[in-house]
C-alpha cells in the first residue's frame, strides 16, 4: 500500500519535472536583407518557417535554415547552410547547452552572405560569412572549431541573410 507521503512526494516531484520541461522556450528570427529569396528553417524534413518567427516550447534540436533563392535543394544542397540546436544547458554537463554554425560542406556552397546571433543569452556570440572562403563556417566534418555554443537557458537565435 503506498503512503500518503509516498504519493505527495511522487506527485511533486511529476509536477516540478513538467513545470521545467514546459519552462524551455527558443525563438529563431529571420532578417532577410537581400530582397529575394525565401527564408527556410527546416527540421526533419518538415518547414518550420518560411520567413517568419518560429517559437517553440521545448528544445529545437537539429534545425537547419538557409534562404531559398530558387537554386536551393531541399536540404539545402547548393547553398550556405546554418545548423542549429537550441536547448537549455544540463547543470554539470559542460558543453551541453545550444550550438549553431554556418556549413558549406560539399554539396552546400556559398550563396548569400549569411550569419546568425544569439539573444535573450549569450548576447554578441556568433559568426558571418560573407564569401566562400570565409573562415567561420564548417568546410568538412571535422571544422567543429566553428560551432558558436550558448551555455545559457532560453536562448534565442537571429539569422540574417546579405547583411
Amino acid at each position: 500500500m503506498v503512503s500518503f507521503k509516498s504519493f505527495a512526494i511522487a506527485l511533486v516531484t511529476v509536477i516540478a519535472t513538467s513545470i521545467g520541461v514546459q519552462a524551455e522556450r527558443h525563438t529563431v528570427h529571420f532578417d532577410n536583407r537581400c530582397g529575394r529569396g525565401t527564408p527556410r528553417l527546416i527540421q526533419g524534413g518538415n518547414v518550420l518557417s518560411t520567413g517568419g518567427d518560429y517559437t517553440i516550447n521545448g528544445p529545437l534540436r537539429g534545425a537547419i535554415a538557409y534562404l531559398q533563392t530558387g537554386s536551393c535543394g531541399f536540404n539545402g544542397e547548393g547553398c550556405t547552410l546554418i545548423e542549429t540546436t537550441l536547448i537549455n544547458p544540463t547543470p554539470g554537463r559542460p558543453g551541453s547547452g545550444s550550438s549553431t554554425d554556418i556549413s558549406l560542406i560539399p554539396p552546400l556552397k556559398f550563396s548569400v552572405t549569411s550569419g546568425f546571433g544569439y539573444y535573450n543569452g549569450c548576447n554578441g556570440a556568433g559568426a558571418n560569412c560573407n564569401n566562400a572562403n570565409c573562415p567561420t563556417a564548417f568546410r568538412v566534418p571535422s571544422d567543429t572549431h566553428v560551432q558558436v555554443a550558448c551555455q545559457q537557458n532560453d536562448v534565442n537565435l537571429a539569422i540574417t541573410f546579405c547583411m
